[in-house]
Protein backbone atom coordinates (compact mmCIF):
# COMPACT_ATOMS: atom_id res chain seq x y z
CA UNK A 1 0.00 0.00 0.00
CA UNK A 2 2.85 2.36 0.81
CA UNK A 3 4.42 1.71 -2.60
CA UNK A 4 1.12 2.54 -4.31
CA UNK A 5 0.76 5.82 -2.39
CA UNK A 6 4.34 6.78 -3.25
CA UNK A 7 3.89 5.97 -6.95
CA UNK A 8 0.59 7.83 -7.35
CA UNK A 9 1.86 10.70 -5.23
CA UNK A 10 5.01 10.95 -7.33
CA UNK A 11 3.08 11.06 -10.60
CA UNK A 12 0.64 13.64 -9.27
CA UNK A 13 3.25 15.86 -7.64
CA UNK A 14 5.76 15.90 -10.48
CA UNK A 15 3.41 15.96 -13.48
CA UNK A 16 0.97 18.45 -11.96
CA UNK A 17 3.94 20.66 -11.08
CA UNK A 18 5.31 20.11 -14.59
CA UNK A 19 2.05 21.19 -16.24
CA UNK A 20 1.74 24.24 -13.99
CA UNK A 21 5.33 25.28 -14.72
CA UNK A 22 4.87 24.66 -18.45
CA UNK A 23 1.96 27.09 -18.52
CA UNK A 24 3.88 29.62 -16.44
CA UNK A 25 7.02 29.50 -18.59
CA UNK A 26 5.14 29.84 -21.88
CA UNK A 27 2.52 32.40 -20.88
CA UNK A 28 3.81 34.32 -17.84
CA UNK A 29 5.08 37.87 -18.19
CA UNK A 30 8.46 38.38 -16.50
CA UNK A 31 9.91 41.60 -15.11
CA UNK A 32 8.69 45.14 -15.17
CA UNK A 33 8.77 45.15 -18.96
CA UNK A 34 6.33 42.17 -18.92
CA UNK A 35 8.18 40.06 -21.48
CA UNK A 36 7.33 36.44 -22.29
CA UNK A 37 9.80 33.60 -22.85
CA UNK A 38 9.23 32.64 -26.50
CA UNK A 39 12.37 30.58 -27.17
CA UNK A 40 10.86 27.12 -27.55
CA UNK A 41 13.97 25.40 -28.95
CA UNK A 42 16.03 26.53 -25.96
CA UNK A 43 13.27 25.30 -23.64
CA UNK A 44 13.19 21.90 -25.37
CA UNK A 45 16.98 21.65 -25.25
CA UNK A 46 17.11 22.23 -21.50
CA UNK A 47 14.35 19.70 -20.93
CA UNK A 48 16.15 17.13 -23.11
CA UNK A 49 19.43 17.58 -21.21
CA UNK A 50 17.79 17.00 -17.82
CA UNK A 51 15.70 14.05 -19.07
CA UNK A 52 18.76 12.38 -20.58
CA UNK A 53 20.76 12.69 -17.35
CA UNK A 54 17.88 11.47 -15.17
CA UNK A 55 17.21 8.56 -17.56
CA UNK A 56 20.87 7.52 -17.38
CA UNK A 57 20.91 7.68 -13.57
CA UNK A 58 17.67 5.67 -13.42
CA UNK A 59 19.20 2.86 -15.51
CA UNK A 60 22.58 2.81 -13.76
CA UNK A 61 21.63 3.59 -10.15
CA UNK A 62 18.00 2.46 -9.65
CA UNK A 63 17.88 -0.51 -12.03
CA UNK A 64 21.63 -1.23 -11.81
CA UNK A 65 21.74 -2.22 -15.47
CA UNK A 66 24.31 -1.34 -18.15
CA UNK A 67 23.48 0.98 -21.01
CA UNK A 68 22.94 -0.64 -24.39
CA UNK A 69 25.96 -0.97 -26.67
CA UNK A 70 25.57 1.64 -29.38
CA UNK A 71 25.89 0.57 -33.01
CA UNK A 72 25.54 2.66 -36.15
CA UNK A 73 22.02 1.31 -36.70
CA UNK A 74 20.97 2.18 -33.14
CA UNK A 75 22.38 5.68 -33.46
CA UNK A 76 20.43 6.11 -36.68
CA UNK A 77 17.16 4.99 -35.08
CA UNK A 78 17.62 7.15 -31.96
CA UNK A 79 18.38 10.21 -34.08
CA UNK A 80 15.31 9.48 -36.18
CA UNK A 81 13.07 9.45 -33.10
CA UNK A 82 14.84 12.51 -31.68
CA UNK A 83 14.33 14.50 -34.89
CA UNK A 84 10.59 13.82 -34.91
CA UNK A 85 10.27 14.61 -31.21
CA UNK A 86 12.22 17.86 -31.53
CA UNK A 87 10.09 18.91 -34.51
CA UNK A 88 6.73 18.31 -32.83
CA UNK A 89 7.23 20.01 -29.47
CA UNK A 90 7.41 23.64 -30.72
CA UNK A 91 3.91 23.34 -32.22
CA UNK A 92 2.51 22.58 -28.77
CA UNK A 93 4.20 25.63 -27.28
CA UNK A 94 3.06 27.86 -30.16
CA UNK A 95 -0.53 26.69 -29.62
CA UNK A 96 -0.49 28.27 -26.15
CA UNK A 97 -0.31 31.69 -27.82
CA UNK A 98 -3.86 31.18 -29.11
CA UNK A 99 -5.53 28.87 -26.57
CA UNK A 100 -5.24 28.53 -22.82
CA UNK A 101 -3.71 25.56 -21.06
CA UNK A 102 -6.98 23.79 -20.11
CA UNK A 103 -8.03 23.85 -23.78
CA UNK A 104 -4.71 22.39 -24.91
CA UNK A 105 -4.82 19.67 -22.25
CA UNK A 106 -8.34 18.74 -23.28
CA UNK A 107 -7.43 18.82 -26.98
CA UNK A 108 -4.53 16.43 -26.37
CA UNK A 109 -7.00 13.80 -25.23
CA UNK A 110 -8.02 13.66 -28.93
CA UNK A 111 -4.81 11.85 -29.79
CA UNK A 112 -6.80 8.74 -30.69
CA UNK A 113 -8.69 10.63 -33.43
CA UNK A 114 -5.81 11.24 -35.91
CA UNK A 115 -4.34 7.81 -35.08
CA UNK A 116 -7.60 6.01 -35.92
CA UNK A 117 -8.20 8.17 -38.99
CA UNK A 118 -4.75 7.48 -40.46
CA UNK A 119 -4.96 3.75 -39.74
CA UNK A 120 -8.39 3.61 -41.40
CA UNK A 121 -7.36 5.59 -44.48
CA UNK A 122 -3.87 4.19 -45.03
CA UNK A 123 -4.17 0.61 -43.78
CA UNK A 124 -7.95 0.00 -43.88
CA UNK A 125 -7.91 -1.22 -40.29
CA UNK A 126 -11.21 -1.91 -38.57
CA UNK A 127 -12.20 -0.91 -35.05
CA UNK A 128 -15.01 -2.05 -32.74
CA UNK A 129 -18.15 0.07 -32.61
CA UNK A 130 -17.42 1.50 -29.16
CA UNK A 131 -14.19 3.05 -30.51
CA UNK A 132 -16.17 5.23 -32.91
CA UNK A 133 -18.49 6.20 -30.04
CA UNK A 134 -15.48 7.22 -27.94
CA UNK A 135 -14.03 9.29 -30.79
CA UNK A 136 -17.40 10.98 -31.35
CA UNK A 137 -17.73 11.85 -27.64
CA UNK A 138 -14.18 13.22 -27.37
CA UNK A 139 -14.40 15.21 -30.61
CA UNK A 140 -17.81 16.66 -29.74
CA UNK A 141 -16.61 17.56 -26.25
CA UNK A 142 -13.49 19.39 -27.42
CA UNK A 143 -15.36 21.19 -30.20
CA UNK A 144 -18.11 22.31 -27.83
CA UNK A 145 -15.50 23.41 -25.28
CA UNK A 146 -14.03 25.85 -27.79
CA UNK A 147 -17.31 27.02 -29.29
CA UNK A 148 -18.69 27.89 -25.86
CA UNK A 149 -15.52 29.73 -24.89
CA UNK A 150 -16.16 32.89 -22.90
CA UNK A 151 -15.43 36.25 -24.48
CA UNK A 152 -11.81 37.27 -23.99
CA UNK A 153 -10.70 40.40 -22.22
CA UNK A 154 -10.08 43.68 -23.91
CA UNK A 155 -13.18 43.73 -26.07
CA UNK A 156 -12.12 40.87 -28.33
CA UNK A 157 -15.10 39.66 -30.31
CA UNK A 158 -16.50 36.17 -29.85
CA UNK A 159 -15.85 35.39 -33.54
CA UNK A 160 -12.18 36.32 -33.21
CA UNK A 161 -11.89 34.25 -30.04
CA UNK A 162 -13.29 31.21 -31.84
CA UNK A 163 -10.92 31.77 -34.79
CA UNK A 164 -7.98 31.94 -32.41
CA UNK A 165 -9.20 28.75 -30.70
CA UNK A 166 -9.30 26.82 -33.97
CA UNK A 167 -5.90 28.21 -34.97
CA UNK A 168 -4.51 26.94 -31.67
CA UNK A 169 -6.29 23.61 -32.12
CA UNK A 170 -4.74 23.25 -35.58
CA UNK A 171 -1.28 23.66 -34.05
CA UNK A 172 -2.14 21.07 -31.38
CA UNK A 173 -3.28 18.62 -34.07
CA UNK A 174 0.07 19.03 -35.87
CA UNK A 175 1.78 18.34 -32.56
CA UNK A 176 -0.36 15.22 -32.05
CA UNK A 177 0.29 13.98 -35.60
CA UNK A 178 4.05 14.24 -35.12
CA UNK A 179 3.74 12.60 -31.70
CA UNK A 180 1.92 9.74 -33.41
CA UNK A 181 4.86 9.37 -35.80
CA UNK A 182 7.23 9.39 -32.82
CA UNK A 183 5.24 6.65 -31.08
CA UNK A 184 5.10 4.52 -34.24
CA UNK A 185 8.85 4.84 -34.74
CA UNK A 186 9.51 3.97 -31.10
CA UNK A 187 7.31 0.88 -31.43
CA UNK A 188 9.31 -0.17 -34.47
CA UNK A 189 12.59 0.31 -32.60
CA UNK A 190 11.36 -1.72 -29.62
CA UNK A 191 10.02 -4.48 -31.88
CA UNK A 192 13.23 -4.89 -33.88
CA UNK A 193 15.61 -4.48 -30.91
CA UNK A 194 14.28 -6.07 -27.67
CA UNK A 195 17.44 -5.09 -25.75
CA UNK A 196 16.31 -1.46 -25.75
CA UNK A 197 14.08 -0.62 -22.77
CA UNK A 198 11.92 2.42 -22.15
CA UNK A 199 14.58 3.93 -19.90
CA UNK A 200 17.22 3.43 -22.59
CA UNK A 201 14.93 5.21 -25.04
CA UNK A 202 14.35 8.04 -22.57
CA UNK A 203 18.09 8.56 -22.10
CA UNK A 204 19.34 8.15 -25.68
CA UNK A 205 16.44 9.88 -27.44
CA UNK A 206 16.89 12.98 -25.30
CA UNK A 207 20.67 12.87 -25.73
CA UNK A 208 20.25 12.82 -29.51
CA UNK A 209 17.64 15.59 -29.27
CA UNK A 210 20.15 17.68 -27.33
CA UNK A 211 22.74 17.21 -30.09
CA UNK A 212 20.29 18.10 -32.88
CA UNK A 213 18.88 21.17 -31.18
CA UNK A 214 22.36 22.20 -30.03
CA UNK A 215 23.56 22.22 -33.65
CA UNK A 216 20.53 24.32 -34.62
CA UNK A 217 21.07 26.81 -31.79
CA UNK A 218 24.81 27.16 -32.48
CA UNK A 219 24.09 28.08 -36.08
CA UNK A 220 25.60 31.60 -36.47
CA UNK A 221 22.58 32.71 -38.49
CA UNK A 222 20.18 31.75 -35.69
CA UNK A 223 19.88 34.43 -32.96
CA UNK A 224 17.63 32.36 -30.66
CA UNK A 225 20.35 31.19 -28.25
CA UNK A 226 21.88 34.63 -27.72
CA UNK A 227 18.43 36.19 -27.35
CA UNK A 228 17.39 33.53 -24.83
CA UNK A 229 20.57 34.00 -22.79
CA UNK A 230 20.00 37.76 -22.75
CA UNK A 231 16.40 37.21 -21.62
CA UNK A 232 17.45 34.83 -18.82
CA UNK A 233 20.15 37.27 -17.69
CA UNK A 234 17.57 40.04 -17.47
CA UNK A 235 14.87 37.82 -15.94
CA UNK A 236 16.58 35.24 -13.68
CA UNK A 237 13.20 34.10 -12.33
CA UNK A 238 12.51 32.45 -15.71
CA UNK A 239 15.66 30.34 -15.31
CA UNK A 240 14.33 28.92 -12.03
CA UNK A 241 10.96 28.09 -13.62
CA UNK A 242 12.60 26.41 -16.63
CA UNK A 243 14.93 24.35 -14.44
CA UNK A 244 12.05 23.15 -12.24
CA UNK A 245 9.94 22.43 -15.32
CA UNK A 246 12.63 20.19 -16.84
CA UNK A 247 13.34 18.41 -13.55
CA UNK A 248 9.67 17.67 -12.78
CA UNK A 249 9.07 16.26 -16.27
CA UNK A 250 12.05 13.91 -16.03
CA UNK A 251 11.19 12.71 -12.51
CA UNK A 252 7.56 12.15 -13.49
CA UNK A 253 8.71 9.80 -16.25
CA UNK A 254 10.65 7.72 -13.71
CA UNK A 255 7.57 7.31 -11.50
CA UNK A 256 5.54 6.31 -14.57
CA UNK A 257 7.94 3.48 -15.39
CA UNK A 258 8.02 2.29 -11.79
CA UNK A 259 4.21 2.36 -11.44
CA UNK A 260 3.78 0.43 -14.69
CA UNK A 261 6.20 -2.28 -13.59
CA UNK A 262 4.79 -2.50 -10.06
CA UNK A 263 1.01 -2.21 -10.50
CA UNK A 264 0.23 -2.74 -14.20
CA UNK A 265 -1.34 -0.83 -17.06
CA UNK A 266 -4.88 -0.41 -15.70
CA UNK A 267 -3.69 1.40 -12.58
CA UNK A 268 -1.40 3.62 -14.65
CA UNK A 269 -4.18 4.49 -17.12
CA UNK A 270 -6.55 5.40 -14.28
CA UNK A 271 -3.92 7.63 -12.70
CA UNK A 272 -3.30 9.24 -16.10
CA UNK A 273 -6.94 10.19 -16.68
CA UNK A 274 -7.40 11.64 -13.19
CA UNK A 275 -4.10 13.49 -13.51
CA UNK A 276 -5.21 15.21 -16.71
CA UNK A 277 -8.51 16.22 -15.15
CA UNK A 278 -6.69 17.60 -12.10
CA UNK A 279 -4.38 19.48 -14.47
CA UNK A 280 -7.38 21.30 -15.92
CA UNK A 281 -8.78 22.05 -12.46
CA UNK A 282 -5.46 23.41 -11.20
CA UNK A 283 -5.02 25.56 -14.29
CA UNK A 284 -8.54 26.94 -13.90
CA UNK A 285 -8.27 27.82 -10.22
CA UNK A 286 -4.55 28.57 -9.89
CA UNK A 287 -4.16 30.70 -13.01
CA UNK A 288 -7.61 32.26 -12.98
CA UNK A 289 -9.06 30.76 -16.18
CA UNK A 290 -12.84 30.90 -16.25
CA UNK A 291 -15.02 28.10 -17.59
CA UNK A 292 -18.75 28.45 -18.08
CA UNK A 293 -21.31 25.72 -17.50
CA UNK A 294 -21.23 24.56 -21.12
CA UNK A 295 -17.47 24.12 -20.99
CA UNK A 296 -17.68 22.05 -17.80
CA UNK A 297 -20.28 19.84 -19.49
CA UNK A 298 -17.99 19.47 -22.51
CA UNK A 299 -15.10 18.50 -20.25
CA UNK A 300 -17.29 15.87 -18.61
CA UNK A 301 -18.25 14.48 -22.03
CA UNK A 302 -14.57 14.10 -23.00
CA UNK A 303 -13.64 12.24 -19.84
CA UNK A 304 -16.78 10.12 -20.06
CA UNK A 305 -15.56 8.97 -23.49
CA UNK A 306 -12.09 8.19 -22.11
CA UNK A 307 -13.62 6.26 -19.19
CA UNK A 308 -15.76 4.24 -21.63
CA UNK A 309 -12.63 3.39 -23.63
CA UNK A 310 -10.81 2.24 -20.46
CA UNK A 311 -13.79 0.12 -19.35
CA UNK A 312 -14.20 -1.60 -22.72
CA UNK A 313 -10.50 -2.35 -22.98
CA UNK A 314 -10.51 -3.91 -19.52
CA UNK A 315 -13.59 -6.03 -20.36
CA UNK A 316 -11.89 -7.21 -23.56
CA UNK A 317 -8.80 -8.26 -21.61
CA UNK A 318 -10.92 -10.18 -19.11
CA UNK A 319 -12.85 -11.91 -21.92
CA UNK A 320 -9.61 -12.99 -23.63
CA UNK A 321 -8.19 -14.23 -20.32
CA UNK A 322 -11.37 -16.21 -19.55
CA UNK A 323 -11.47 -17.74 -23.03
CA UNK A 324 -7.82 -18.72 -22.74
CA UNK A 325 -8.46 -20.36 -19.36
CA UNK A 326 -11.42 -22.35 -20.74
CA UNK A 327 -9.36 -23.59 -23.69
CA UNK A 328 -6.38 -24.56 -21.55
CA UNK A 329 -8.34 -26.21 -18.71
CA UNK A 330 -9.18 -29.54 -20.50
CA UNK A 331 -5.55 -29.86 -21.58
CA UNK A 332 -4.25 -29.29 -18.09
CA UNK A 333 -6.85 -31.51 -16.45
CA UNK A 334 -6.29 -34.78 -18.26
CA UNK A 335 -5.63 -36.53 -14.94
CA UNK A 336 -9.04 -35.45 -13.60
CA UNK A 337 -11.08 -36.78 -16.52
CA UNK A 338 -14.30 -38.43 -15.37
CA UNK A 339 -16.32 -40.94 -17.45
CA UNK A 340 -16.37 -44.38 -18.89
CA UNK A 341 -13.61 -43.63 -21.41
CA UNK A 342 -11.33 -42.00 -18.90
CA UNK A 343 -7.86 -43.46 -18.76
CA UNK A 344 -6.76 -44.92 -15.43
CA UNK A 345 -4.74 -42.62 -13.20
CA UNK A 346 -0.99 -43.10 -13.13
CA UNK A 347 1.13 -42.32 -10.14
CA UNK A 348 4.12 -40.04 -10.44
CA UNK A 349 6.47 -43.02 -10.34
CA UNK A 350 4.47 -44.82 -13.04
CA UNK A 351 4.50 -41.75 -15.24
CA UNK A 352 8.26 -41.39 -14.81
CA UNK A 353 8.82 -45.04 -15.68
CA UNK A 354 6.53 -44.77 -18.73
CA UNK A 355 8.36 -41.68 -19.95
CA UNK A 356 11.76 -43.36 -19.57
CA UNK A 357 10.58 -46.41 -21.53
CA UNK A 358 9.34 -44.15 -24.34
CA UNK A 359 12.67 -42.37 -24.40
CA UNK A 360 14.55 -45.67 -24.68
CA UNK A 361 12.33 -46.89 -27.51
CA UNK A 362 12.49 -43.64 -29.49
CA UNK A 363 15.51 -41.66 -28.26
CA UNK A 364 16.01 -39.54 -31.38
CA UNK A 365 12.33 -38.74 -31.77
CA UNK A 366 11.99 -37.72 -28.16
CA UNK A 367 15.08 -35.50 -28.31
CA UNK A 368 14.00 -33.82 -31.52
CA UNK A 369 10.47 -33.31 -30.24
CA UNK A 370 11.78 -31.87 -27.00
CA UNK A 371 14.11 -29.49 -28.81
CA UNK A 372 11.37 -28.41 -31.19
CA UNK A 373 8.93 -27.77 -28.32
CA UNK A 374 11.57 -25.84 -26.39
CA UNK A 375 12.41 -23.74 -29.44
CA UNK A 376 8.75 -23.04 -30.16
CA UNK A 377 8.11 -22.03 -26.55
CA UNK A 378 11.17 -19.77 -26.56
CA UNK A 379 10.02 -18.01 -29.73
CA UNK A 380 6.51 -17.57 -28.30
CA UNK A 381 7.80 -16.15 -25.00
CA UNK A 382 10.13 -13.79 -26.86
CA UNK A 383 7.39 -12.47 -29.15
CA UNK A 384 4.98 -12.04 -26.23
CA UNK A 385 7.66 -10.19 -24.27
CA UNK A 386 8.31 -7.74 -27.10
CA UNK A 387 4.57 -7.20 -27.57
CA UNK A 388 4.06 -6.48 -23.86
CA UNK A 389 7.04 -4.06 -23.84
CA UNK A 390 5.55 -2.15 -26.79
CA UNK A 391 2.19 -1.84 -25.00
CA UNK A 392 3.89 -0.58 -21.84
CA UNK A 393 5.86 2.06 -23.71
CA UNK A 394 2.73 3.25 -25.52
CA UNK A 395 1.15 3.83 -22.10
CA UNK A 396 4.18 5.79 -20.95
CA UNK A 397 3.86 8.05 -24.03
CA UNK A 398 0.22 8.59 -23.30
CA UNK A 399 0.95 9.57 -19.71
CA UNK A 400 3.61 12.05 -20.72
CA UNK A 401 1.54 13.74 -23.40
Amino acid sequence: MLDFIVCVGGIYVFFLSWSTLQERVTSAEYGEDRQRFRFTIVLNTMQAIVASVVGYLYVRVVQRKPMVRMTSHRWKRFFQVAFLSSTGSPFGYMALRYINYPTMTLAKTCKMVPVMAMNKLLYNRHYPTYKYAVVAMVTAGVSAFMLFKSNTKGGTSKLEAVENSFHGLFLVLINLAIDGAVNSTQDQVFAEDPEISGQHMMCMMNACSTILMGVWLLNPFNPELSSALAFLHTHPRAMVDIGMFAFCGAMGQCFVFYTLAKFGSLTLTTVTVTRKFLTILISVFYNGHKLNGHQWSSTGLVFAGITLDMYKKQMSKKAVHTEKSVIETPLAADDNTVGETAAPRLSIADRTEKHSVQQKCHPSHGSASSKESSSRASRTDSSMGVENDVRRRRLVDVVAS
